[in-house]
């Protein structure tokens, strides 16, 4: 059964950082790309990152050099490292991979920014 589950999420004030994980389970991680999205009240799902399997990294333009996507194959974990968080970040943030063309995704976990 797959499973994934976020956390880190939480209040913070405009500038300040949150590092999110996403604990994944019932999968060979290792073998998956990951991604991340947000999810803003009354939206879609919106791309935020994504991960390959030897790391490499993609981001939204309106993340890049702020966000950091990383992955612990050994702890089966996926991150969102979020500096210089700004009002306009603030979403649910939501992560999700896809095995054999099922989605699959976490319930997600809230960032909130505000002054």
């Amino acid at each position: 059964q797959v499973q994934l589950v976020e956390s880190g999420g939480g209040w913070v004030q405009p500038g300040g950082s949150l590092r999110l994980s996403c604990e994944m389970s019932g999968f060979a991680f290792a073998n998956f790309s990951m991604r991340w999205f947000r999810q803003f009240p009354g939206k879609d799902l919106t791309w935020v990152s994504s991960i390959l399997t030897n790391g490499a990294p993609s981001y939204d333009d309106l993340v890049k050099g702020r966000f950091r996507i990383t992955r612990d194959n050994a702890k089966n974990t996926l991150y969102l490292q979020m500096n210089n968080l700004k009002p306009e970040d603030t979403a649910v943030y939501i992560c999700a991979v896809t095995i054999e063309g099922q989605h699959y995704r976490g319930q997600g976990t809230q960032v909130t920014v505000s002054s």
